[in-house]
């Protein structure tokens, strides 16, 4: 029997394989193509995963195919700039730029040649291609996954499972879970294209000082014909164009009407569609993320509207949330009633997220010219008191689940500062749990004041007048206060049932 199996090798699937065996677990992996998708998909991440990349061991790998980029721009009806959210010039408290741009075809297969690497540490990630998902049952003990290869039933046992297996996800069908519709719908192209020289936008107002157009993905909302911008790595760029209501997918992606779309933006500049694709834009969530030992994770547990970029992020934050309380469970005995907080904890961070995208959805996809004038004046203001904002404000502490509510940044994702030697603090104090403390006389303590960070983390501790601060695997802070206090507390919640009911 596995530990874990996981149906889809996309981005979500590969990673939950590489976290868990990392930890010593042995992992199978069923994806049912026997190549990689050849096309880019998702395309943007951020400094949380960035992170996440190092605890799984693949940051070598991933990272030199990543493009930092400097956020996001909307541009009102008026070709105005209404809204900034730019990391120019700013702080790094995670030790990473907040927006990346990448290749999906490039980063899956770095994420899957990670598997040996992985798996010689001291787990094992089997990688079965050509392997459709057709069933499973399970009972109190585990679950047995029926799929078909090469044109024969096989079945594999597993203590659980973790279906990553896309928006259409057959796992969640099975299991007969319902998706809530969180109301919005609109259809979008989607363009990739290889672009030999520099966007040309139209003239703008309000860009602001130090901003570069090239490099931030930028927001028309332009009541005209929203669109969307977005960088990549190297020569990749994507155009994102809302389709008018009187459109017909089939004929807005035909040839040349992809290339009069692109063209406006390309100019003189040589390029090369390479994708055009039409989709649903959704807010949809499951409204049940695990069913007995099966858990839904990425799109077959949410999808986001991609108005910050988000939707991957947040799949990559659930094998996150798992893959630590599995290995706690496997590795260390903890009891198996921690996952029962996997949904309480990321359910409302993922809505809180898709609320922020569906809110900016509207107001983006506003097609009357009076309104959008109106909604153009309203940001303006907005914006005027969140002055600084960037995407990495939009997303929510933990409020509830494996966390020391009531504890000063309980459920906020921790801080990491490079330090004096160019490295950053995972990289010195390592992944697991991480316990800071002011001051020296806790066994298996950082001392903060020790630190090579210039203070960061002592001053992380001063301005919130604590004395220490428990940090879970995924990074989160488990909680804040005494150090004997906090670890007597995650060693309650990780043994007794009923701390976690509590």
């Amino acid at each position: 029997m596995f530990d874990v199996a996981v149906i889809g090798c996309g981005p979500v699937g590969a990673m939950a394989a590489n976290l868990l065996g990392r930890q010593g677990l042995s992992v199978v992996v069923l994806e049912k193509e026997t190549e990689h998708y050849p096309l880019p998909r998702a395309v943007h991440l951020d400094h949380e995963m960035m992170r996440l990349f190092q605890s799984a061991g693949v940051i070598d790998r991933v990272e030199p195919d990543m493009v930092a980029t400097d956020g996001h721009l909307h541009v009102g009806a008026d070709h105005g700039v209404i809204r900034y959210m730019g990391t120019v010039g700013k702080p790094r408290p995670f030790g990473w730029a907040n927006d990346y741009f990448f290749y999906q075809p490039e980063f899956e297969a770095h994420l899957r040649a990670a598997f040996a690497d992985n798996s010689r540490i001291g787990g094992s990630i089997g990688l079965l291609l050509g392997a459709e998902f057709t069933s499973l049952a399970q009972d109190e003990d585990g679950v047995t996954v029926t799929y078909a290869q090469d044109g024969t039933q096989r079945s594999l046992t597993a203590r659980w499972v973790i279906a990553a297996d896309g928006s259409r996800s057959p796992v969640r069908k099975a299991l007969g879970v319902k998706l809530d519709d969180l109301g919005f719908e609109e259809p979008w192209l989607v363009v990739d294209a290889e672009v030999e020289g520099p966007v040309t936008f139209p003239d703008l107002t309000g860009v602001p000082e130090g901003a570069d157009l090239q490099r931030l993905s930028v927001m028309m909302c332009d009541p005209n014909r929203p669109a969307t911008v977005v960088p990549g790595r190297r020569n990749h760029r994507r155009w994102e164009f809302m389709l008018l209501p009187h459109e017909d997918d089939a004929e807005m992606m035909r040839e040349e009407n992809v290339a009069a779309l692109v063209g406006a933006w390309m100019k003189d500049v040589p390029h090369k569609v390479v994708r055009a694709a039409t989709y649903r834009f959704h807010g949809l969530v499951a409204e049940q993320w695990q069913v007995g030992r099966v858990f839904l994770a990425g799109d077959a547990a949410h999808q986001t509207p991609p108005f910050f970029g988000q939707g991957m992020c947040h799949g990559l934050r659930d094998v996150a949330n798992l893959a630590w309380k599995m290995a706690a469970i496997v590795n260390d005995g903890a009891d198996e009633a921690i996952l029962t907080t996997y949904q309480p904890e990321r359910d409302p961070h993922v809505r809180g997220v898709i609320g922020a995208a569906v809110a900016a959805g509207r107001y983006i996809c506003e097609l009357d010219p009076a309104r959008a004038a109106q909604r153009d004046a309203s940001i303006r203001a907005q914006s005027a008191q969140k002055a600084g904002e960037t995407a990495a404000d939009l997303i929510p502490a933990i409020s509830t689940g494996f966390v020391a509510q009531g504890t000063p940044a309980a459920g906020q994702r921790f801080i990491q500062p490079i330090l004096t030697d160019g490295r950053k603090l995972d990289d010195l104090v390592g992944q697991g749990w991480r316990l800071f403390v002011r001051d020296g006389g806790t066994d298996g303590a950082v001392v903060a004041s020790d630190l090579p960070d210039n203070g960061a983390v002592l001053n992380w501790l001063v301005d919130r007048n604590v004395d220490a601060v428990l940090v879970r695997p995924d990074h989160y802070v488990f909680g804040t206060g005494a150090a004997a206090d906090l670890l007597a507390l995650r060693d309650a919640m990780l043994r007794q049932k009923q701390e976690i009911a509590a």
